[in-house]
């Protein structure tokens, strides 16, 4: 007796589709070979199941049920189909399954059958119209058993298989393949009859069969190519096969065979398309020696016999390393583990050495031959390193023979004992464009593409040229962030044209609610109908139920339902959505009765339907088809929905009728879906009544959308290119409103918007995704196609490849082989014909070249996409490559739409630049004549009148180069800024060189006084300096403070040092043409207003934050690679992860802000002439509008401020507000507070006591760090000048590891001596003698790790410049500019000495503001319990967390406090702060924040209950608070709620005494 099919294989693991299918199916009997070999399970459904499934359900049985036994499963499987088929439908259903079955049974009938032209001439005979060719003579017999197997015993459809014979085609095409096909087939049968050949040929090995070359030279074969390369004679193929066998004379061709789909593997392992031989035709083989045997016997190289320390024995010249060799190259990818001696090639993709103890050096360099990657090793002698080193270059292409073995270091497998290394061309396959006349790309996407193109903007630019294109376009999804970086690809005047535009996100706002209205009334009559349908396209799906109701003012007075008889099997999906089977539509009529009694129910009604377009268009399309009229008015209940209950985010039937509280039974059967949409199109009409809305033409006139119901269409996509310069502001324009107005899941561009500012645009129909396309798969209606069409510029096709997805996506009934795809190709060209409009055809490129596809597909699923690994063919093709794909159009259409059409569309693009070429700095009335007065006010104030002449002519030549470049009103804003917020109490810190310039220093910009170091009396009436004074001049390049305390001699006042001698050359060059930045640091708790004061400066709408653009990072790349592989178990070294990283890296993720940058726009200009603007990261819920480009990329056209957010002026804050001491009167010249940098006297503790730390600067800003303490001791600094250089040390990129330690530890140099600033460069190059102009460009270029230049070099020797010098300036990768450390250190000095002098206070305003991992628990329980916690964490070693080291780092900052005596009083919980440190009676209070697990917000929440009351008990502080249990236990712990009880319930025993 039959059981269910999952009755009798419950436990099987099944996808939920085929699960839902196989309920419906039985299993009739198993029965089993008598070995229990194999299994067969006989099984019967009513419901047709691919073969793929049936394939795939024997897998999961043997796989699932019998893993650990050889078996196998057969299911023969059986149907009882229903009445509506015939054997002409069954094959429509089941062609696919019936080929992928003969594909597996049999490759030459699969082939047959495929290109099989198939008729009906009756419903029971087939006939097949084939080639006449050996082949298929010999083959219809067996093909024909088949198919009447299958339709008469599996399917129960009894049908005749003829055959009709043609000429064949003849055509190189034609014949290459079928000897293909035979070669495929003889391989399957060489494969399955291996022994029985040999055999026959009389015991000799075939597999080295001997056949004569072209030259008449003998050529060994490997005996599958031999086979499968043999002319097939007119006889039947295996008898001749056969023979040839037994003879052994089988003759060979070179041609590689790909392998067929049973699984043959390719007949040479060391071979693939990409890796053809490169000289000579030679076919190049593997060549494995397992274990040692036999090393080193090469032939002599005739270098003799002393080769001892000889880097190559071989007099080829092509030999870099060792021995020559002639060895066949293994690919890399089928290396499997330690297999001996391997010769390979590939190229060198990075190369680093290292010296090791014992003397010798080990090189290691990755190689790839792009199947994979693997590490060489070489260890070599001193004596020879350098001149290997020097042959090993990264790019270069190798032959490399060594030995695999298993690294004992990092368990890699990696390439040892290298015998040999040889040069080796380039065999990496390199695609040209040899066209005469070139394509252009019109729709191409970069990694700036959100998470989906993969290529280098520069890179595609660079392969278009190469190619010879004369122009390309970038298209991005939704942004233009590429364009900056395409702009610079080109130099100045190069002829190649960027055609730049977007690939947007098109929603259409421009449908009325009603189509076709002629002004009814509600009153009138309204048929509101549903119908269901076998699929989505009413081209190739039908009708199978309609239901309709009749409203008249309101009331229902008639009904239609009717199921119809599609002609045609249900699928099963849709079965199983609407419960209608083919039994329930057999006896009904079909369309072409039931429609005409449908449409005269209609009459002149509305038609009203819930997602109309989908309904209306199957009835127009069958109208049209029956030659019936059809031009109803229409109303949408979806666009109605989305009008009147714009709250709802979907607006499917169910979610309408839910919201209204209408009730939906039967959900998918027509009639039911109809009654329920009448009701809600009643509620609707109230609704609109409502709002006194009566007619038709009265609701069309809503049709306007707002930004929230935009944000709830579907989008299509849509190319836009800027043909001219007001095109490009038009494109920005477009894309600032799409992401600031319209963003929701991606930045929306509404058709209105595009229509209204299209002008200089030209706008494509983009791909799959575009609207034309869309149109067509769902066959939409004439009208509505040529209203779409007629919206477009030009029209875009695409290669079949790019949509191929569509064939087994159930969601497009419309497609279901490739040539579905060519004919909407078709239609689109027929279009353009039609209405006028260019063709062209485009690539859609997401990466370079097919190879690419890798980086995407990881990327992609990194990020969660399901398909990734079905990578369409997305990459830039040359222009035979694109003919030859379109050549089903005719070879001169397809030159229309591939050469002429993109090249008409290139040539009406005008050559723009992204960026505004010019500048246009903010304006601010009268800024050059306000800077003057302002710096000679503050100069006269200081120095006296008349000034110094020193002071007056630097700042004349300093006014007249800022002027004269533009730059006060620069001066100006900052000068405002800072001001506002030394007004406001806080110190304002300068960054970078802005310090370098005594302009900046008079308009109080910087506290930084670029003078030489000077005397200078406060006295109001005496300002006498002293600038000249031999005591003075020995201190120059030092600072004023350095100097010893003077008497002023005029009038015995103390005087002030003053003056860091700072060139202003650093800041503005010395032609005074250096863009200036003026970079200032904040209070991080002012910065915000700083920002607002911006707006107040140059009104509201001028200013905008600095946009980032954040991109996928190389750690974060190697995760999503490394899981890739490990998701799919393939292990790969770390060799090849980290080269597919590379292709990874650098995609855009999301976009941000820069920490303080601001763009200032000037009063009048649109920020679209320059960028467009959006929300960072695109949150919608932000107000910080950002530029859309990364302000690297337009700070040369508008002006960025940085106003930046810091600790030093929020610590100076805190300690004036603690002390009441202005740090403004801190002097930089107290002996203690510079002996903290020496010794830890001044804090009257030892080293011991603070864990033999030898400093007093711990918790110092620039000095309070291991590293930086460490500098300290090595240099011995004496002077305040001294903290300087060490300052731009510090922050310097390999300035002192390895370069100035070195120096001074050689005694070459000394902290005074070697470069530790940008400026010294500068300096002592001029101090030599080199001209200033010179001196400053070595300056600037080695300052931004860019070296020195032979020519350079030469003139610094001429000039005496020591070797040494010349050394360090080479290795410097980053350096500091001395101004911008300058002030850092005073604000270092600053905090440093409150430390000594004020010590709570600084206690205080360093856990406040600096810790950032204060713990209550670990550090306020006593010095012995903190020093218990720091050796717990040091104990820990490199496996402490990051959390821990800042605990650490705050405890060693705890244990100095205690260590002198200080000591903290326990939270009290209403009079601690929240964030903030307080002195009690002379000690500490930590702020509430300190407790573990009490955030700021908690904290913020706890002061503020606390101002409402005293808590009664600790679930009153609870409910008052919020906080959490956890955090109130750890407080009960701590003591910190004293006597307060529980809870506030009393007891009978409070009250007894």
């Amino acid at each position: 007796m039959a059981k269910g099919f999952l009755e009798v294989f419950p436990t099987l693991n099944i996808a939920e589709p085929l699960k839902e299918l196989l309920a419906m199916a039985e299993v009739e009997k198993v029965t089993s070979a008598r070995d229990r070999s194999s299994i067969r399970v006989y099984m019967k459904s009513t419901r047709l199941i691919h073969k793929q499934n049936i394939y795939d359900l024997e897998r999961g049985i043997k796989d699932q049920l019998f893993p650990d036994k050889q078996i196998t499963i057969k299911i023969q499987e059986k149907y009882r189909l229903s009445g509506q088929y015939t054997p002409e439908k069954l094959l429509k259903m089941y062609k696919d399954s019936l080929l992928l079955e003969l594909k597996h049974y049999s490759i030459v009938e699969y082939s047959m059958f495929r290109k099989a032209q198939i008729v009906f001439e009756d419903e029971g005979k087939m006939v097949l119209t084939v080639e006449d060719t050996m082949v298929n003579r010999d083959k219809t017999n067996e093909l024909k058993r088949v198919l009447e197997k299958v339709f008469n015993e599996r399917c129960g459809l009894p049908v005749e298989v003829a055959f009709q014979y043609i000429p064949p085609k003849e055509n190189d095409r034609r014949k290459q393949i079928e000897l293909k096909l035979e070669r495929e087939a003889q391989a399957i049968y060489w494969q399955n009859h291996k022994d029985e050949l040999e055999n026959i040929s009389g015991g000799e090995n075939i597999s080295q069969t001997v056949a004569k070359s072209d030259n008449g030279e003998k050529k060994t074969h490997n005996s599958n190519a031999a086979i499968m390369d043999i002319p097939m004679p007119e006889a039947a193929p295996w008898d001749a096969l056969m023979d040839q066998a037994a003879s052994g004379n089988v003759p060979g061709n070179d041609e590689t065979i790909s392998p067929v789909s049973d699984g043959i593997k390719p007949v040479d392992a060391g071979k693939t398309a990409a890796a053809k031989p490169q000289s000579g035709g030679k076919t190049e083989k593997p060549q494995l020696n397992k274990g040692r045997k036999g090393w080193g016997r090469d032939k002599d190289s005739g270098f003799g016999e002393d080769r001892k320390f000889s880097v190559k024995r071989s007099n080829n010249p092509d030999v870099l390393y060792g021995r020559d060799f002639e060895d066949d190259f293994m690919e890399i990818e089928k290396i499997d583990g330690e297999i001996g001696e391997v010769t390979l090639r590939g190229q060198i993709l990075t190369c680093e050495s290292r010296e090791l103890r014992s003397g010798k050096f080990i090189l290691t360099f990755d190689v790839t031959d792009f199947t994979d990657t693997i590490t060489a090793k070489m260890f070599i002698r001193p004596e020879i390193f350098n001149e290997v080193k020097d042959m090993i270059k990264t790019g270069m292409f190798i032959k490399i023979k060594g030995v695999t073995t298993i690294d004992k270091f990092d368990g890699e497998l990696t390439l040892g004992s290298i015998v040999g290394i040889k040069k080796a061309d380039d065999f990496t396959t390199k695609r040209m464009d040899n066209s005469l006349e070139k394509r252009v790309e019109l729709h191409c996407h970069t990694k700036m593409s959100d998470m989906d193109g993969v290529s280098e903007v520069k890179s595609i630019i660079k392969r278009a040229k190469k190619w010879g294109m004369s122009s390309i376009a970038v298209t991005d999804h939704g942004c233009v962030q590429a364009f900056p970086d395409a702009n610079h690809a080109l130099d100045k005047g190069d002829t190649f044209k960027i055609l730049y535009g977007v690939e947007g996100y098109l929603v259409d706002d421009t449908k009325q609610l009603v189509e076709n209205s002629k002004g009814q009334t509600f009153a009138d009559t309204y048929v509101v109908f549903d119908i269901e349908t076998t699929g989505f396209s009413p081209v190739k799906n039908r009708i199978i139920e309609i239901g309709a109701v009749k409203v008249v003012d309101g009331v229902i007075t008639d009904k239609f339902s009717t199921f119809v008889n599609p002609d045609v099997p249900i699928p099963f999906d849709i079965e199983k959505l609407t419960s209608i089977n083919d039994a329930m539509v057999l006896p009904y009529p079909k369309i072409d009765v039931i429609l005409p009694q449908f449409l005269e129910f209609v009459g002149d009604a509305v038609l009203v339907a819930h997602n109309a377009g989908f309904d209306v268009g199957f009835i127009g399309h069958y109208a049209e088809a029956l030659g019936l009229p059809f031009s109803p008015t229409v109303l949408d209940t979806v666009s109605l929905a989305r009008l009147l209950l714009p709250n709802l985010n979907r607006f499917k039937l169910d979610t309408v009728a839910k919201a209204l509280n209408i009730s939906l039974e039967n959900h998918h059967r027509a009639v039911d879906d109809a009654g329920a949409t009448a009701e809600i199109f009643a509620a609707f009409v109230k609704m609109l009544r409502d709002r006194d809305i009566e007619d038709l033409d009265h609701l069309n006139e809503l049709s306007t959308m707002d930004a929230q119901t935009i944000m709830k269409l579907p989008t299509n996509h849509v190319i836009i290119l800027a043909k001219n310069d007001l095109g490009r502001i038009n494109l920005y324009r477009l894309v600032s409103w799409s992401h600031l107005d319209y963003y929701s899941r991606r930045p929306r561009i509404p058709k209105s918007v595009l229509d209204k500012y299209r002008e200089g645009l030209l706008i494509g129909s983009a791909c799959e995704a575009g609207e034309v396309y869309q149109a067509l798969l769902r066959g939409a209606p004439d009208a509505e196609i040529a209203r779409l069409v007629n919206f477009y510029d030009y029209l875009e096709i695409q290669p079949v490849g790019n949509n191929r997805f569509m064939i087994a996506d159930d969601k497009h009934d419309m497609i279901s082989s490739e040539e579905d795809l060519k004919e909407i190709n078709r239609k689109i060209v027929k279009l353009g014909e039609q209405f006028k409009k260019p063709v062209v055809a485009t690539c859609d490129v997401h990466f370079m070249d097919p190879q690419d596809e890798i980086y995407r597909r990881i990327i992609m699923a990194g990020n969660g996409f399901s398909d990734a690994d079905e990578q369409a063919p997305l990459y830039l093709r040359t222009t035979e490559e694109m003919l030859e794909e379109f050549a089903y159009l005719g070879s001169e259409k397809a030159e229309e739409v591939v050469i002429t059409n993109t090249n008409k569309i290139a040539d009406m693009i005008e050559k723009i630049s992204p960026i505004h070429p010019d500048k246009f700095p903010p304006v601010i009335e009268n800024s050059d004549q306000d800077l003057k007065n302002i710096c000679f006010t503050k100069a006269h104030e200081m120095y006296g009148d008349p000034l110094p002449e020193i002071v007056e002519s630097r700042l004349d030549r300093e006014l007249n180069s800022i002027i004269s470049n533009g730059y006060a009103v620069m001066y100006i804003i900052a000068q405002k800024l800072v001001w506002k917020s030394n007004e406001d109490g806080y110190l304002v810190g300068s960054r970078g060189s802005v310090g370098s310039s005594l302009a900046a220093t008079m308009s109080g910009i910087t506290e930084v006084n670029p003078l030489p170091p000077h005397y200078l009396c406060p006295n109001p009436d005496c300002k006498y300096s002293d600038f000249d004074s031999p005591e003075v001049k020995q201190y120059a390049g030092m600072a004023g403070c350095d100097m010893p305390d003077k008497i002023c001699p005029k009038c015995g006042t103390r005087m002030k040092k003053e003056g860091f001698d700072i060139p202003f050359e650093t800041f503005l060059g010395f032609k005074g043409d250096k863009e200036p930045d003026i970079d200032l640091n904040f209070s991080g708790e002012y910065q915000a207003n700083a920002h607002r004061y911006t707006e107040v400066i140059f009104g509201k709408g001028q200013t905008f934050k600095a946009g980032t653009i954040g991109t996928l990072a190389e750690k974060t790349a190697f995760g999503y690679v490394k899981n890739y592989f490990e998701e799919r178990g393939v292990h790969k070294r770390y060799c090849e992860i980290n080269r597919i990283v590379q292709g990874c890296t650098g995609v855009r993720r999301t976009t941000g802000q820069h920490p303080g940058g601001i763009i200032v726009l000037p009063v009048g200009e649109e920020i679209e002439k320059f960028t467009p603007v959006q929300h960072p990261a695109n949150d919608v819920n932000s107000d910080i509008i950002t530029t859309h480009f990364d302000y690297h990329s337009i700070d040369g056209n508008l002006l960025k401020l940085d106003i930046l957010g810091h600790d030093d002026p929020t610590m100076i804050r805190m300690l004036e507000d603690l002390t009441g001491i202005s740090a403004r009167d801190v002097p930089l010249d107290q002996r203690d507070v510079m002996s903290l940098f020496a010794s830890t006297k001044a804090l009257k503790i030892e080293p011991e006591d603070i864990g033999g730390c030898k400093l007093g600067c711990l918790g110092i800003p620039e000095f309070g760090t291991d590293f930086a303490m460490q500098m300290l001791i090595d240099t011995k600094p004496k002077y305040f000048s001294d903290l300087i250089r060490i300052a731009g040390l510090s922050h310097g990129t390999d300035v002192w590891l390895g370069n100035a330690q070195v120096l001074i530890q050689e005694g070459k140099a000394t902290i005074s001596t070697a470069i530790c600033t940008r400026d010294d460069i500068m300096i002592y190059l001029i101090g030599k003698g080199v001209e200033s102009g010179l001196a400053f460009t070595i300056m600037e270029s080695v300052r931004k790790g860019k070296g020195l230049r032979d020519e350079w070099i030469e003139t610094m020797k001429e000039h005496g410049v020591p070797d040494w010098y010349i050394w360090s300036c080479k290795l410097i990768k980053y350096m500091f500019p001395k101004a911008h450390a300058a002030a850092y250190v005073m604000m270092a000095y600053r905090i440093a000495w409150y430390k000594v002098f004020q010590p709570l206070a600084y206690y205080a305003a360093y856990f406040s503001i600096r810790a950032t991992a204060f713990s209550y628990e670990m550090m306020c329980m006593g010095k012995e319990r903190l020093e218990y916690y720091m050796a717990e964490i040091r104990k820990k070693g490199d496996s402490a967390s990051k959390k821990e080291l800042d605990t650490l780092k705050d405890m060693r900052i705890v244990q100095e406090m205690y260590a002198r005596g200080f000591e903290f009083v326990p939270i009290d919980l209403y009079t601690a702060k929240a964030q903030r440190f307080q002195i009690v009676d002379g000690k500490l209070m930590p702020s509430l924040a300190t407790i573990d697990g009490l955030g700021d917000k908690a904290a913020d929440a706890v002061v503020d209950a606390a101002k409402q009351g005293k808590f009664l008990s600790k679930d009153d502080f609870r409910d008052r608070t919020k906080v959490s249990k956890t955090v109130i236990d750890l407080m009960d712990d701590l003591k910190l709620f004293g006597d307060i009880p529980q809870s506030n319930q009393m007891s009978l025993f409070d009250f007894t005494g």
